[in-house]
């Protein structure tokens, strides 16, 4: 027979104040903020505008030539991304052993990281506003 604690089982805060804590947080806080971006997110996209009159052209002439689209947009990818890799952070620190398999392991993350967050960035603020010349 599995017996289940009625306490909570989840990671629980490090102690000190240094790098594990403000991860820690970030993960709190971006976890939040995708609830509430992709909630918002996802109401507008399917109950304020009617899924099935939305094209290509409709993203491109009307939601992307606003620039609180295009920044909540980003907000939501830049979330995304933070909340994914912190938490490959967490099992990488968890589970791989030995210095020089976690360094390299942490190393690719990181880097990983940087790219598709300078990708997604450039994407998103690069798009051409509809009627501007290319």
């Amino acid at each position: 027979m599995i017996r289940v604690s009625p306490r909570s089982s989840g990671r629980v805060r490090p102690s000190g104040s240094g790098l594990e804590v403000a991860v820690w947080y970030v993960m709190r806080l971006t976890g939040v903020g995708l609830f509430v971006l992709a909630l918002a997110h996802f109401s507008i996209l399917h109950f304020v505008f009617d899924p099935a009159e939305q094209t290509a052209e409709f993203i491109a002439t009307q939601r992307w030539n606003q620039l609180i689209w295009r920044a909540l947009d980003w907000l939501l990818l830049m979330m995304v991304l933070f909340h994914g890799f912190l938490g490959m952070r967490i099992v990488v620190v968890d589970y791989v052993r030995g210095g020089t398999a976690r360094l390299l392991t942490l190393s690719f993350l990181y880097m990983l990281a940087v790219l598709l967050f300078v990708l997604g960035t450039v994407v998103i603020v690069t798009l051409p506003m509809p009627g501007s010349a290319r």
